[in-house]
């Protein structure tokens, strides 16, 4: 008896929401984690004010880096959430895969951010921090050209203004990433402002307008090299 080879399906029998549900609980673990590298002074002896005060402050590039690397997680599970939660339809095995590359960039963000706190100042702890930013933000790019560009995964529409205004928000952070890589050779406080900055503009809803003049540039740029 002959057999006949069938097509596999494209999508595989897992919903949205378990990829969704697994974000959710590989966030707050890293995001958990941030804080435990934060720890109170403690001395042999009893301490003065002053001398509390100064250890207190030698904790601040480690308070800083815990700030900034919560908002950027915060940020990248935001983006996870609006994808799988409420674009993408089904799944396929590709983005799958997506995921568990995303997630792997995820969790190494506490020893990047700890590695930043504790030499903030170095040309080489900036690059490790800017560099997983970047996969993060490459991955989660992947993850949204996937979902809406894919014949695979049904999602929902979007209006080419929604497409590029998400465009400018995915790629601006990992922008500034590279950017500060560059920068940190001429000034380490300038890169820490850039990453700062790009965390910064995904959070507040003023950046919207923002958001549009770089979208309608970008689209008007696009369309000068077409003519």
């Amino acid at each position: 008896m002959e057999t006949v080879d069938r097509p596999r399906p494209a999508t595989i029998g897992m919903s949205p929401s378990r990829l969704d549900a697994l974000a959710d609980g590989i966030f707050a673990i890293v995001m958990t984690l941030l804080v435990l590298e934060l720890r109170v002074p403690r001395f042999a002896d009893s301490v003065s004010n002053e001398t509390l005060w100064q250890a207190l402050v030698d904790l601040g590039p480690l308070l800083m880096t815990y700030f900034l690397s919560f908002a950027v997680l915060f940020t990248y599970w935001r983006a996870h959430h609006y994808l799988m939660g409420m674009y993408a339809k089904t799944v396929d095995l590709t983005l799958m895969n997506i995921n568990g590359l995303f997630f792997i960039f995820v969790a190494l963000v506490p020893f990047t951010a700890e590695l930043l706190g504790l030499y903030s100042m170095t040309q080489l702890a900036i690059a490790f921090y800017s560099t997983n930013i970047i996969l993060i933000g490459f991955t989660i790019w992947w993850m949204r050209k996937h979902i809406l560009f894919t014949d695979h995964v049904k999602s929902i529409p979007l209006d080419e203004v929604a497409l590029r205004h998400g465009a400018v928000r995915t790629l601006l952070p990992p922008l500034f990433a590279a950017i500060a890589i560059l920068v940190s050779f001429w000034s380490p406080y300038v890169s820490l402002l850039l990453l700062t900055m790009a965390v910064a503009f995904n959070l507040f809803r003023e950046s919207t307008k923002v958001t549009d003049w770089l979208a309608r540039a970008f689209h008007e740029g696009m369309e000068e090299k077409k003519q």
